[in-house]
């Protein structure tokens, strides 16, 4: 489906009849290449999309650190609510203490199946081991860092002379595998072009059937991934993005990719659980969750056009893609293990927490249905959003009916905040019937 092309500029001019410029961004002190025009190939069958002339939007990953929380909105660090129940330093929340509170069982921990993180950097996986030999647990999941387009693996802090953060690529790994541990592999799919990663996320041998994505960033064109998106649905692959950190979608406020379509979108929540490795107990929408009405202008899908979904107490979009769709974990209640440094707790919070949870979760539910002859479950969205206009909704879901994420609240059923809530220990019972 891709080719992927290096060349000199002046090759990359000739080949696309293009001048290559630098410009100056409109909302960020730096400066931006890109092609004068949209770039065409002689060639005797259309291409879907050039990708990769311009760096116009800059991947970032969807996490926060709570003192920049604090600073940006004039509040006191010591103020925002912590963990005080995990099984970590300082209470704070393990991976493992969001299966205990989110799946509550023991059956089903992931095996045989295959986990993907789509990632802009590498890693340094001494910081995983770092994580789990603090909290006393085993890691036993092999881990491949696969280059999609050449770019490294690698990740070195700058106190190590290097320039590259991993705490976004770590926290994936631990929330992922803490959810699901015992996978017959977790890949984590790097490289600096989204075609050359997801391409491979397609394609790759073992296929990953769960795909945890923590990052955003605004393409020039927002249909640009659907071919890839729509190839996932047809082989049974789901893929989980972060809804964001910034609170309602805008045109400011990136939300891409996780209001596509072809997606599920995942929000935040502050959890709370009865004790440190315990159960569920309460929960309440995380007051900066993204969400809301898709500023890319994306189709309203079919499952959101049911009756019961959009109403006038979610204020939902009957136009376009509303977000988010599920929701997890995403207070700064975190154990977070990164650049080759001392480790934190309850310092980190963010949707990029509840995106790999959410990937771990469905590896739970691919393993039920192998393991009876079933085939995997395929894209979540249309699946969830005809059960949850059932009766059968509260026993596979905690709505979230409490809290605020900027222009929206969380209410009874679907909102646009918390999507459909967190999932509930009958959930797995429900997707593999």
């Amino acid at each position: 489906m891709s080719v992927l092309v290096k060349a000199p500029v002046s090759a990359i001019e000739a080949a696309f009849h293009v001048n290559m410029r630098t410009y100056q961004h409109p909302t960020e002190n730096r400066v931006f290449y890109a092609p004068d025009q949209e770039p065409t190939a002689r060639l005797p069958f259309n291409l879907w999309h050039i990708s990769g002339l311009d760096n116009y939007s800059i991947p970032h990953p969807l996490f926060v650190k709570k003192s920049e929380y604090a600073k940006l909105n004039g509040l006191d660090p010591g103020s925002i609510a912590h963990a005080t129940t995990g099984s970590g330093p300082s209470a704070s929340f393990l991976g493992s203490d969001m299966r205990a509170a989110y799946y509550s069982g023991t059956k089903l921990t992931g095996a045989g199946q295959n986990l993907g993180l789509f990632e802009y950097e590498g890693t340094d996986l001494a910081d995983l081991t770092t994580y789990y030999t603090n909290v006393g647990q085993t890691l036993k999941v092999p881990i491949t860092l696969l280059s999609t387009d050449g770019t490294s693996t690698s990740c070195v802090d700058s106190k190590a002379g290097g320039r590259c953060d991993d705490t976004e690529q770590t926290l994936d790994m631990t929330q992922s595998l803490g959810m699901a541990p015992d996978l017959a592999s977790l890949t984590m799919y790097v490289g600096s072009l989204d075609t050359a990663i997801i391409g491979a996320m397609t394609t790759h041998s073992p296929l990953p059937t769960t795909i945890g994505c923590s990052w955003g960033w605004t393409p020039a064109d927002p249909t640009t991934l659907d071919p890839y998106f729509q190839r996932m649905a047809a082989q049974g692959q789901n893929f989980f993005a972060a809804s964001g950190d910034s609170s309602t979608w805008s045109t400011r406020v990136e939300a891409w990719p996780a209001d596509d379509a072809n997606v599920v979108s995942v929000g935040g929540t502050d959890l709370s659980t009865a004790s440190a490795g315990g159960p569920w107990k309460s929960e309440t929408a995380w007051t900066d969750s993204g969400g809301g009405i898709s500023p890319d202008k994306i189709t309203i899908p079919a499952w959101q056009q049911l009756s019961g979904v959009i109403n006038s107490s979610n204020k939902g979009s009957t136009t376009y893609r509303n977000g988010p769709d599920v929701s997890a974990n995403a207070n700064f209640t975190f154990y977070v293990c990164a650049d080759q440094t001392t480790c934190t707790a309850n310092d980190y919070g963010g949707t990029s927490f509840a995106a790999p949870m959410w990937a771990g979760y469905i590896a739970l539910v691919n393993q039920a249905l192998v393991a009876e002859g079933k085939p995997l479950l395929g894209f979540l969205n249309p699946v969830i959003y005809a059960q949850n206009v059932t009766s059968d909704y509260k026993a596979d879901f905690h709505d979230i009916v409490s809290g605020k994420s900027g222009s929206y609240s969380a209410v009874t059923g679907y909102d646009l905040v918390t999507g459909w809530g967190s999932p509930n220990a009958g959930l797995v019972k429900a997707l593999i019937q």
